[in-house]
């Protein structure tokens, strides 16, 4: 495997893994996501980096078959440049359904 390529997906797993740190030692709630501002924007600087990594590895193998490519990319788009309309539910939505496929 191409060594970029390598290295995003490590950025990719890296991602999530904060992620799931954020609520090592909080109930893993839309709540505790909702009501804390300063976890609302780490997870959403992580999705980011997941969406840039992502984007990154279809435009060096469009074939590498990652799931939801397209959507992942999108995603973060959505976050960097429609950021006052990122719903906390839609982030939670991606935080639990999402990124534990992602990450396997």
């Amino acid at each position: 495997m191409d060594s970029e390529i390598k290295t995003w997906l490590y950025d990719i797993i890296q991602s999530i893994n904060e992620i799931e740190g954020y609520f090592e030692n909080l109930p893993k709630t839309v709540e505790t996501y909702s009501n804390d501002t300063k976890t609302k924007r780490a997870i959403e600087r992580n999705i980011e980096i997941i969406g840039e990594a992502v984007n990154r590895i279809i435009k060096k193998d469009n074939d590498f078959g990652l799931e939801n490519a397209r959507k992942i990319v999108g995603t973060r788009n959505r976050i960097i440049h429609g950021y006052d309309v990122i719903s906390d539910e839609l982030i939670w939505s991606i935080v639990i359904n999402h990124l534990p496929k992602l990450k396997i």
